[in-house]
């Protein structure tokens, strides 16, 4: 039975993408608000009798989610064999601990809502940090894919004799595995947080790579701080080259960040003007598998 592929506003583009690759029917989700403020959502498309796969992207979770869970709702109420969540970006995972009293857990609830709502979920390098696995949070199966064999793709296609940097050691397998996969050399910098927007970075000794183009590769670039201060103590390098999977760039970070780069490339799981890099294949691909990883 032919999936359908519902997009959320503003997920269109990436949905088609996705739905030409799995052979899916392409509908669409209306959107618009009553007077009072709630939320009307109408499918275009029957969902009777086959699987339903939602796209949205969770860049702006709050705004979106409401809307997404009676999107939901409704092609189960409307006869869908399963409906699933695909969030090439998948939000609230930041707050993975309590650490002030009185602090909600917002990454436990998160997951329990998604979880009562769908039947699996579909997402690309969620930030895990405490979490060992998706399936730590989530009660329904959920298939993790990662980006980093694209993004080593495109920068072997497009910068000659890099340098993989990874802008702090959270980013250590990142650079390691984007590194192995193009024969390339890697360091990796070790940053202090001072708050949300203060960092400090140490970077090792890099005058053996003088030669070479740095190329800072990241999974989420928010505040964008973390990038600029790297970016700054790359002085005497060839221009740095920046590869991110996650554009969020809240406020005023892409000027900041753009600024600072030769030239700054993302995936498409984020809708921004730095995509470059398509992901809609490997997302297409796990459809096809049935959501495993």
């Amino acid at each position: 039975m032919q999936r359908l592929i519902l997009p959320l506003p503003g997920n269109e583009g990436f949905a088609a993408r996705l739905a030409a690759l799995c052979e899916g029917e392409l509908g669409a989700v209306e959107t618009r608000r009553f007077p009072d403020g709630e939320s009307y959502v109408r499918l275009h498309g029957d969902p009777q009798g086959r699987p339903v796969d939602i796209v949205c992207t969770l860049a702006h979770p709050d705004s979106a989610f409401l809307s997404l869970v009676f999107a939901a709702d409704a092609a189960r109420e409307l006869g869908a064999t399963e409906v699933n969540l695909v969030a090439p970006y998948l939000a609230y995972m930041r707050q993975d601990k309590r650490f002030h009293p009185g602090e909600s857990i917002s990454s436990l609830s998160f997951a329990r809502l998604v979880s009562s709502t769908f039947d699996r979920l579909l997402t690309v390098d969620p930030h895990l940090h405490r979490h060992p696995s998706l399936g730590s949070l989530y009660a329904i199966p959920t298939a993790t894919l990662h980006a980093a064999p694209r993004l080593a793709d495109w920068i072997a296609a497009n910068v000659p004799a890099p340098l993989i940097v990874g802008p702090d050691e959270e980013s250590q397998q990142w650079a390691g595995s984007i590194a192995a996969r193009i024969g390339a050399p890697a360091v990796v910098l070790r940053k202090t947080r001072r708050g949300d927007r203060q960092v400090d970075i140490e970077v090792p000794d890099l005058s053996p790579w003088r030669d070479r183009t740095p190329v800072l590769v990241d999974d989420i670039a928010s505040s964008g701080r973390t990038l600029v201060v790297a970016a700054g103590k790359l002085a005497g390098m060839k221009p740095p080259q920046c590869v991110v999977v996650h554009a969020l760039f809240a406020d005023d970070a892409w000027a900041q960040v753009s600024g600072c780069f030769e030239r700054v490339v993302s995936t498409d799981t984020v809708p921004h003007p730095s995509n470059r890099i398509e992901l809609a294949p490997l997302l297409a691909d796990a459809l096809l598998r049935g959501l495993r990883d």
